[in-house]
């Protein structure tokens, strides 16, 4: 598991640069605000399905999370299934954790 991804997830929040759960990600992906869409590992394949028309013709990045959603309720405070990073920087450096390539 990777705990740094996670810790880095909780910190973009209290920065206030996450948007959480299907409605607010969506307004963020239609704002052109969202870098990055992370899936839960959990999330249903019908929500998956709904993310995709919605996320379809954006150039963002979708990635689904080794988490449940229960584990990202604990990191971020709220059960949630669906995240997007409006914030470059830590887009960067999530998806650089989350592929192996970013772990010191």
């Amino acid at each position: 598991m990777n705990d740094a991804a996670l810790s880095l997830l909780g910190l973009a929040r209290r920065a206030r640069r996450l948007s959480l759960g299907f409605d607010s990600v969506c307004d963020s992906v239609r704002k052109g605000e969202a870098r990055l869409v992370l899936t839960a590992d959990d999330l249903s394949e019908g929500s998956l399905k709904k993310l995709l028309r919605h996320t379809e013709g954006c150039s963002t990045e979708l990635m689904k999370l080794p988490y449940a959603i229960e584990e990202l309720n604990a990191a971020l405070g709220k059960a949630v299934g669906v995240i997007s990073v409006n914030d470059s920087g830590f887009a960067k450096k999530i998806k650089l954790l989350l592929t192996g390539n970013g772990e010191e």
